[in-house]
């Protein structure tokens, strides 16, 4: 089969267990999954594309299947130009399966080649995301339980920063 490229597109700033559960997973799925962070210059991140690339190759480091990559624009262009086939997206709960469908139903009138595939996020990670995690960092709140141990320091300094 062709086109058997799974992108997981995302911010990921930072990167949680939510996220490592989703790649884990679907690393099990595909031969490649390419984890390619959105580099979106209207809106504000805290850490830099190159800052949540590292984050991410530290904390993806035992999946010898995935590659971490970026991207700006529209996602269908950066799939078509690397060949892939297929999107992955996690969801936590019927909200962002509202917002997916709906951004599904937008790629697939852009590229008809592209198959959108939906993961539900195992229970115990539902209720973080990367927002949360930076608000109870930025209060010093204890973040260990959320993101990967190989970046907590990383993330910790940054808050502690500011």
């Amino acid at each position: 089969m062709e086109n058997r490229i799974c992108v997981y597109p995302g911010s990921f700033d930072p990167v949680t267990h939510g996220h490592l559960d989703i790649i884990g997973r679907v690393s099990r799925l595909f031969p490649e999954i390419r984890v390619a962070v959105l580099d979106n210059p209207d809106k504000e991140k805290v850490f830099t594309v190159d800052e949540r690339m590292a984050m991410l190759k530290k904390a993806c480091a035992h999946l010898p299947n995935i590659k971490i990559d970026s991207y700006s624009g529209l996602l269908v262009d950066y799939m078509r130009s690397i060949d892939a086939g297929f999107v992955v997206r996690g969801l936590r709960s019927a909200s962002d399966f509202e917002a997916e469908f709906q951004m599904a139903q937008m790629n697939s009138q852009l590229s008809e080649t592209m198959e959108s595939l939906f993961l539900m996020t195992s229970p115990q990670y539902a209720y973080i995301s990367s927002g949360i995690v930076r608000q109870i960092a930025s209060f010093g709140g204890d973040i260990s339980a959320f993101v990967p141990a190989c970046i907590l320091q990383e993330v910790n300094k940054r808050f502690r920063s500011k």
